[in-house]
This record gives C-alpha cells, structure tokens and sequence, in this order.
C-alpha cells in the first residue's frame, strides 16, 4: 500500500528544476543583452561618423509597435514591455551619446575649444 505523500511530486525537486530553468534563461537573456548592446554599439559608431543623432524617435515608435505586438502573442504584460523597453532605449541612447562623445575626441575630430 501506498502513502498519499508517496504519489505527491518532492517540492524540493521540483523546485530545483523550475530554479535550472530560470538560471537556464537568464543566462541566455544575459548572452542575448551583450549581444544586443554590440549591435547597437555598432549602430552608434555609424551615427557618430555620420553625425547622425543619438536618437530616432520614428524608429522607437515602430520598435514599441512591433514589441507590442510580439508581447501581446507571448502573453507577456504589456506595460511591462514598455518599461523593458523605455529602460533598454534609454541605455543605447545614452551608449550612443558617449560614443559619439568618444568619436569627436579623436585625432581625426578634434574637439574645437574644449575648456
């Protein structure tokens, strides 16, 4: 004869599995940031040899748009994707701001009266 608690899942396994699969994707959100924020620095080092802005709100927009629409069909919050992204945009933008910093101290552009 059984128990009950024989047929009843461990709670510490069980844990430990659902612990492993979130380590799991944080590593792999963590991958895909790095990998992200090199895109983007690559994006920032082509706007600053352009002199291109460090942002485009039109591009923001469309991003938010098609974020939206990818949250909606994974079934994640949609206001939590708006503050995902506002806090990601704001960090490449703020990335941008200093390459482009960086961009007019060198050599080949000099920065004019820097006192």
């Amino acid at each position: 004869m059984t128990s009950k608690n024989d047929t009843l899942p461990d709670p510490t396994r069980q844990l430990t599995a659902l612990r492993q699969r979130i380590d799991n994707i944080d590593a792999a959100l963590i991958y895909m940031l790095a990998e992200r924020f090199r895109c983007t620095a690559d994006v920032g080092a082509l706007k600053a040899s352009s002199h291109l802005p460090a942002c485009d709100p039109a591009r923001e927009k469309e991003q938010l748009t098609r974020l939206h629409a990818l949250a909606q069909d994974a079934g994640l919050d949609i206001d939590f994707t708006k503050k995902f992204f506002a806090f990601l945009v704001g960090e490449v933008i703020a990335n941008h701001k200093a390459i482009a910093a960086q961009f007019q101290d060198t050599p080949q552009n000099p920065v004019l009266n820097k006192e």
